[in-house]
């Protein structure tokens, strides 16, 4: 393949995403509240999880999440909101507004420049956070919360540590299960790897401390569910919408082209 050639497809591909982001339509506050309590209504527990698109300003951003605040506390089902503390400017005021609501708040972990401003509004609202297992300062933020209100969600992480990952994402993901064992707030564990759920629903369950499996709709979770299950552990769906949510997905796709194979696989049974 020749370089010119090689640099059109690149461009291409980065120019995919937006190009979905464009024809996105905005969100349908209503249609979204219906579907969010049509999956609760079904038993599962859910986390509703606005992606904005990037020209929409904090203060747009805010006004959705009221709105949609408001629409999921009416339909009075068991659902939380993570929130992207960077989409609102770290405005506790604007985050005030929507906890009026009196739905449960959550913050996505996002940029690691970012962790000390989200898990500053996390104490602040006690609210949930959420802990990257590839982060080195995750283990000193797990002791720093394991005895506070904080509801504490594991994840691997998007987002790579500045100073390098950890070496062993697993272990490091398990050791921070081990650490928050025992502790009376709940944890989440978010993970879609069968392997690494079993282990960590484990150690929590054993210990007494509450927890839950997490999933995000669109990737596999039959054999994690199962786990779950047997473990007599609840689930909870991360439900991801908004305009930003397609060229996101679109950009994960194309930077990791398992995912939809994986996908498949999964709803196959194979």
């Amino acid at each position: 393949m020749n370089l010119a050639l090689r640099e059109r497809l690149r461009r291409a591909r980065y120019a995919l995403p937006e190009l979905v982001e464009t024809a996105a339509p905005r969100l349908d506050i209503d249609a979204a509240v219906r579907h969010i309590a049509g999956v609760g209504g079904r038993g599962v527990r859910t986390t509703a999880g606005y992606f904005h698109a990037s020209r929409e300003s904090a203060a747009e951003v805010a006004a959705i999440w009221r709105d949609l605040a408001a629409g999921l506390a009416a339909a009075a089902i068991d659902t939380r909101i993570a929130i992207k503390a960077n989409a609102l400017g770290f405005d506790p005021a604007s985050i005030s507004a929507i906890a009026a609501s009196g739905v449960p708040l959550s913050f996505d972990a996002m940029a690691p420049a970012w962790a000390d401003d989200i898990l500053a509004l996390g104490r602040e609202f006690a609210a949930g956070v959420a802990l990257p297992a590839r982060w080195h300062r995750s283990p000193a933020d797990a002791r720093a919360l394991r005895n506070g209100p904080c509801r504490i969600r594991l994840v691997k992480g998007e987002w790579a540590d500045p100073s390098a990952d950890v070496p062993d994402p697993f272990a490091a993901y398990l050791a921070l299960t081990e650490s928050l064992a025992g502790r009376a707030g709940p944890v989440g564990i978010a993970t879609h790897d069968p392997a690494l759920a079993e282990a960590a629903l484990t150690i929590l369950a054993a210990a007494g401390t509450p927890c839950e499996l997490e999933q995000l709709r669109g990737l596999p979770r039959r054999r994690t569910v199962a786990i779950a299950r047997r473990l007599g552990v609840p689930v909870r769906l991360y439900l991801p919408f908004g305009p930003g949510w397609w060229p996101y997905a679109v950009n994960q796709a194309l930077a990791r082209p398992h995912l939809p194979l994986w996908a498949m696989r999964d709803a196959l049974g194979l």
